[in-house]
């Protein structure tokens, strides 16, 4: 039987978390997205809107994660030397945290630019040979004021 935890004991605290990743992309690649010249519009606009969306949508995704009312949510995409980065971040005062809302948020703006792009990253057979995600990870998780990271 598939169950979630059941956190009716825990008590309500502040909770954030962040999640960082990047998506790899050629030079080229990066070159559109700084000159605003990809044709389904801004990658970076785009993926920063998709990804808060996601973050509200995680217990929809992820069958054991419980539904948290986001105090704050925000996502940063800037394009790097080597593709574009993300950083997630998920607030709220709750019983359980907030660490897989940031990374799915992550996750999805990273997905949204690869979407907005390939057509740029496809080689001859179609595939994309060097187009990578990830690592996508927690880089900080702070619970009640105290922090790890």
């Amino acid at each position: 039987m598939a169950r979630q935890k059941d956190v009716g004991e825990k008590p309500r605290v502040a909770r954030r978390a962040v999640a960082t990743g990047e998506l790899r992309v050629g030079a080229a690649t990066r070159r559109a997205i700084r000159r605003r010249v990809v044709e389904k519009g801004d990658p970076v606009a785009a993926g920063e809107l998709a990804g808060l969306l996601a973050m509200k949508r995680t217990p929809e995704l992820i069958p054991h994660c419980h539904s948290v009312a986001l105090t704050s949510s925000g996502v940063d995409l800037r394009v790097s030397t080597r593709g574009v980065r993300v950083r997630a971040e998920a607030e709220a005062v709750d019983r359980t945290g907030v660490e897989m809302e940031a990374l799915v948020g992550a996750t999805v703006a990273l997905l949204t630019v690869w979407d907005m792009v390939k057509y740029l990253e496809k080689d001859g057979r179609g595939l994309y040979p060097h187009t990578s995600l990830g690592p996508v990870r927690v880089t900080v998780k702070q619970k009640g004021g105290k922090s790890t990271r």
